[in-house]
């Protein structure tokens, strides 16, 4: 039973933490409008209603969450391993371009069923392949993976913009370069009764998939295990090297299907609109989630809320559309800063350690 008040205590410390740390970061933001001569109360009024305060606000919001479920797995998921993976931007970007690469390989009758299961699978194996990359050169090459994924990302752009506005282009798109359209048919719908697409429900399942493994099965035991000591994992006989390649390659599908689900239930071909920055912002979410899963889900909807009031601050107040990404940036600097206090509170300790 002594285990039992640890874990308590433990997840106290990883709840209370960052809800400190947003709180701090909404000080900060406060400030920062007041500076610019705005009122920071009708600024988060505006900010709640625009992200939860209608149903159509609440809609939008989770729209804007379901990419970043998936993005932000993939940083998530390879942290458990110790790797500090910031390329899901290039994994969503290649699987949504390598998806409608394969849709249109697909012979114009055929079922849209097997033609978004083949683009899923496509993205996904595409984003896997693409992080896994990075962590072989981890792991090979003693290439550090915070680096590699990050010159990845660049390079994953650079090959959108070359492909959708050369060898794929569709020649109707003038002056907007764009591939060839999947089709209506092929498209993802809403999840009935909502205006949300089915991207959320498989980024929600994704999450409780990705739990399991790294939680409650020995794949993840070892993973864990991993990720506090590599050189003792190695010398316990656990095959650091599989294990972590699997693991980069499970977070690069999870951006990856979030590329596909943005192709396919959103702009209806690969352009340049697909790298929206939904990667990035996936960092923030992991971090802000302390790289757990379940947590990703709602900090993602959070997120998803900030991000979707930037219109409504920019119609009623006159700010910049980018006044919301001031706010993440705060969030992402505070949230690093408090990764220093944990474990000094005596509060967050059992009462024998305290």
């Amino acid at each position: 039973m002594s285990g039992l008040p640890n874990r308590f205590f433990a997840a106290s410390e990883a709840f209370f933490l960052p809800v400190a740390a947003l709180g701090v970061s909404m000080i900060l933001f406060g400030i920062f409008v007041a500076l610019a001569g705005v009122d920071p109360w009708e600024v988060l009024a505006l900010m709640y209603k625009g992200a939860f305060g209608t149903a159509f606000s609440i809609q939008n919001t989770l729209q804007r969450a379901a990419p970043l479920i998936l993005a932000a797995l993939c940083t998530a998921l390879p942290a458990q391993l110790g790797l500090v993976i910031i390329g899901g931007e290039g994994a969503l970007v290649m699987g949504g371009l390598v998806a409608v690469a394969a849709g249109l390989a697909l012979p114009d009758g055929a079922s849209p069923l097997v033609v978004q299961t083949v683009m899923a699978l496509a993205g996904m194996i595409a984003g896997g392949s693409w992080i896994a990359l990075s962590g072989a050169l981890r792991h090979y090459r003693g290439v550090n993976e915070t680096i590699s994924s990050l010159l990845l990302t660049y390079i994953a752009i650079a090959i959108l913009n070359h492909m959708v506005s050369g060898p794929m282009r569709d020649p109707a798109s003038l002056n907007k370069p764009s591939t060839p359209s999947i089709g209506e048919a092929n498209m993802i719908g809403a999840i009935p009764g909502m205006d949300v697409h089915w991207g959320l429900v498989f980024g929600i399942l994704f999450c409780i998939g990705a739990y399991v493994l790294m939680y409650r099965t020995t794949f993840g035991f070892g993973a864990r295990m991993v990720g506090g000591n590599p050189r003792a994992a190695a010398m316990a006989g656990l095959p650091v090297g599989r294990l972590l390649l699997i693991t980069c390659f499970i977070a690069g599908a999870a951006a990856g299907l979030a590329g596909m689900v943005e192709v396919a239930a959103v702009h209806g071909a690969a352009n340049a609109p697909l790298a929206a920055g939904y990667g990035y912002t996936g960092i923030l979410v992991a971090f802000l989630a302390r790289q757990n899963p379940l947590a990703v889900i709602p900090v993602a909807i959070l997120l998803g809320g900030i991000d979707a009031s930037g219109g409504l601050l920019q119609r009623r107040l006159d700010l910049p559309d980018a006044t919301v990404m001031v706010l993440q940036g705060i969030i992402f600097v505070v949230i690093l800063a408090s990764e220093t206090l944990y474990g000094r509170f005596k509060i967050f300790k059992p009462r024998e350690a305290a």
